[in-house]
């Protein structure tokens, strides 16, 4: 089926929509799996007949019950799965999420826990369908680098190897939490930041095995992959169960921006979804899950834990981000790249409306259309209009209901650069305005106009 994309949806917040809203903000934009941290009824039902494969998760205070009794097994399932499935599309089961990093290390109730959950799916015949596994930090090895000399940590090694025993004979994936963003704050002087967002011009060798790493996230993930071959566990698959980048953070935490946050996510479902792989292991697919749907309020720690989602609880966009892997400019569904421009038949009284409630409740950031900035020009109601339109359009998932503005927007699926605006330095103010795709046209003809000059010169 090639590598997957979803989305964490957690909810330690106070400020959220209703699971259903959230559903339906996750179905507008063509997310096909998502993962909870609970097995909340009204969760599980806003996920009814969704088709969207959900992974639900037991926590680490439920884990003493669970390891020591199979009856509590037999009756969370039967209260909390079966009158709920099949219709909500439940796939895998978390045991307990990163218990080596708890402050009560419970990593000794995990695999007792997850062989009486197996056994009550056994019993229901649903063993094959609904996967159980667990979550871990990376903090689960003691060292992961260079790639090849990733070892797991020897005080983890009695919860470690009845755990890679269970998966192994299971076919359940090795679920872990990766975050090179950590990596870099923590550590700015020894990871540059275009390593971690995958934008690295250079590469990073791994002397032992020839290896070539041009990010971070590759390099962990084989890491992972180099500890487990060390203890002879070969047939595991890897699933990242988190992983993302923050929007905003602390006046210390410099690199947590929309932009690097957009630029992180955008890259790694292009990456993810072309399903190259790792450098040790070629053409593996690779699960990915997004932290987070939402900012999430009530999280403690810096203000950056408060700040991975892809969405404000408003449901309206942090930044721009396309699930397809195909760029920004489509929106999530990915489908066919359009735009949102003012409608030629519109008002300027309406026009002037529709504008204002874009840069202010729709939070747009209108200051590039204001005066000598750089997409001022052309100075007229209908392109800053376009600017404001377009710009909300693509934040809000390139929907219908997204180009709207009272009538005054229109959805096009041609570029508006190419035909509108023929001039060079017109086409340069819309492709950088509009998001199009026409710069790569405007490099070739400032190419013709340097040679065209040359050569005049010359003759």
């Amino acid at each position: 089926r090639g590598s997957i994309v979803g989305v964490c949806y957690g909810r330690n917040a106070d400020d959220l929509p209703t699971p259903d809203k959230a559903v339906d903000l996750i179905q507008q934009h063509n997310i096909k799996y998502a993962r909870i941290y609970d097995a909340n009824i009204q969760v599980l039902k806003a996920f009814a007949n969704t088709g969207i494969e959900l992974m639900i998760g037991i926590s680490n205070s439920d884990l003493l019950p669970f390891s020591q009794f199979q009856s509590n097994a037999d009756t969370w399932l039967k209260n909390n799965i079966l009158p709920y499935y099949p219709a909500t599309k439940i796939t895998y089961i978390t045991v307990g999420a990163e218990v080596t990093e708890a402050p009560n290390n419970e990593s000794a109730l995990v695999v007792p826990a997850m062989h009486n959950i197996l056994t009550s799916l056994k019993k229901l015949g649903l063993h094959k369908k609904i996967k159980v596994s667990t979550t871990h930090s990376l903090g689960v090895l003691s060292r992961s680098f260079p790639p090849s000399a990733g070892a797991f940590s020897s005080k983890h090694a009695l919860f470690l190897k009845p755990l890679l025993e269970f998966l192994a004979e299971n076919q359940s994936p090795f679920m872990i939490d990766i975050y090179p963003y950590y990596a870099y704050r923590d550590s700015p002087s020894n990871v540059s930041l275009d390593y971690a967002l995958f934008q690295s011009s250079s590469e990073v060798i791994d002397p032992n095995t020839g290896l070539l790493y041009t990010n971070m996230f590759d390099a962990q993930i084989d890491a992972l992959y180099f500890a487990l071959m060390a203890l002879n566990f070969r047939t595991i698959k890897v699933m990242v169960t988190e992983t993302g980048w923050p929007s905003k953070g602390s006046p210390k935490e410099t690199a947590a921006t929309p932009d690097n946050a957009q630029i992180y996510n955008a890259n790694l479902i292009r990456h993810v979804i072309n399903d190259t792989g790792t450098p040790a292991k070629p053409g593996e697919d690779v699960d990915v899950y997004i932290f987070s749907l939402f900012n999430e309020n009530r999280k403690p720690g810096l203000e950056s834990e408060r700040n991975w989602g892809l969405f404000y609880p408003d449901q309206t966009s942090v930044y721009n981000l396309d699930f397809s892997g195909r760029g920004t400019a489509g929106g999530f569904n990915g489908t066919t790249k359009t735009w949102c421009i003012a409608s030629s038949n519109a008002t300027q009284l309406d026009l002037q409306n529709a504008v204002d409630w874009a840069c202010s409740t729709g939070n747009v950031d209108c200051s590039p259309i204001q005066p000598s900035q750089p997409c001022f020009q052309p100075d007229n109601l209908a392109s800053h209009a376009s600017y404001a339109f377009n710009a909300y359009y693509q934040q809000n998932g390139a929907t219908d209901i997204a180009c709207t503005f009272g009538g005054t927007g229109v959805r096009v699926d041609k570029d508006p650069s190419n035909a509108l605006f023929p001039s060079v330095q017109t086409l340069l103010h819309r492709s950088l305005c509009l998001g199009s795709d026409a710069m790569h046209f405007l490099n070739c003809k400032l190419v013709y106009f340097a040679l065209q000059a040359m050569i005049t010169a010359c003759i």
